[in-house]
């Protein structure tokens, strides 16, 4: 099932300026309403760039039924044993790189079920690699690295909607059998609105500055990218309530939170808690579900493999206060 194309249209422009625009993507126009920035004070300038960022939320919102759609394509493959892969360039790359890297610390997953494609590899990540998102067959090739299948759902991220990276690498990908989505922060045509399962297209508007997508489009591709890698989590059952319950412990700070997540929904002293963190392999569901079962850590990880990971499916809803 496609996106409706009717849903992404174009509609009236109001941030079109009144003379034709050279540029008819909406991330390359000039924002009538910082077109004096460099004489404003400094706090003008604040109070200016913090007006334009409240858009970003209501814009996002607009978009809400194509991301859910997103994040069902993603749960669909994930429990297939698939992969999220998000594809970009410049700060759309990075973004999606600074998401799927930080899914093993939060939600234990393995490194190879969320991950991020950047044009011009790591290099690009600390510092600009512009001319390498110019190279369709750089994506491709990119994919083609990844062995991308038909269990996977590949995310093109690219504000404007041209970045020849992007689109070279979900062809590759739909050729390979993947299912596919774009996220841009412009008008989708209607090519790209049939080529993709899903195209979310929040329309925040020209950027303060003008053509600085690291702004508002960077700032709703955030959004979207942490409600769909999220919302995922806890539709795959890495969640209990509102609890990241999946977590490895790693580190000082996770023990702590390890620690007080057993507390919270054990209702045992942390002197228990984090003994049965360390009999559980420094994992907390394992230890939530040795402790309302009384089972064994090898015992409690088979029960939990059983029901697909889901806490509450085997030890019930987390009952709070």
């Amino acid at each position: 099932m496609k996106s409706s194309p009717s849903s992404h249209l174009p509609a009236p422009q109001p941030f079109m300026n009144p003379a034709q625009p050279l540029d008819p993507r909406l991330t390359e126009q000039r924002n009538p309403r910082s077109m004096r920035i460099d004489q404003l004070s400094t706090i003008e300038i604040v109070d200016l760039i913090n007006a334009e960022d409240r858009m970003v939320a209501a814009a996002v919102g607009e978009e809400r039924q194509q991301i859910a759609r997103a994040i069902d394509l993603v749960v669909d493959c994930l429990l297939q044993g698939g992969r999220l892969i998000y594809v970009g360039a410049g700060t759309s790359g990075r973004l999606g790189v600074l998401d799927a890297s930080e899914m093993p610390p939060t939600y234990r997953t393995d490194p190879e079920m969320v991950q991020g494609i950047i044009a011009g590899g790591f290099d690009a990540l600390l510092r600009a690699q512009e001319g390498a998102e110019d190279h369709p067959e750089h994506g491709a090739a990119a994919i083609d690295e990844r062995q991308v299948q038909a269990s996977d759902f590949v995310l093109g991220i690219a504000s404007s909607g041209t970045t020849p990276y992007v689109h070279g690498a979900l062809k590759r990908a739909r050729e390979r059998g993947a299912r596919t989505g774009f996220l841009l922060c412009t008008y989708p045509s209607e090519q790209l609105i049939k080529a993709h399962d899903v195209v979310i297209a929040p329309l925040v508007g020209p950027e303060v500055i003008t053509g600085s997508t690291r702004m508002k489009a960077g700032t709703a591709t955030k959004i979207i990218l942490n409600t769909i890698s999220t919302a995922a989590m806890v539709r795959t059952g890495k969640v209990y309530g509102n609890l990241m319950v999946d977590l490895q412990v790693t580190c000082q700070k996770l023990q702590d939170r390890g620690e007080r997540i057993l507390m919270d929904t054990l209702g045992v002293p942390r002197e228990q808690a984090s003994r049965l963190l360390e009999e559980s392999g420094g994992h907390v569901k394992t230890a939530i579900a040795m402790s309302r079962l009384s089972l064994d850590a090898d015992e409690a990880r088979r029960r939990l493999e059983a029901v697909g990971g889901s806490i509450a499916d085997l030890a019930g809803d987390l009952r709070i206060g």
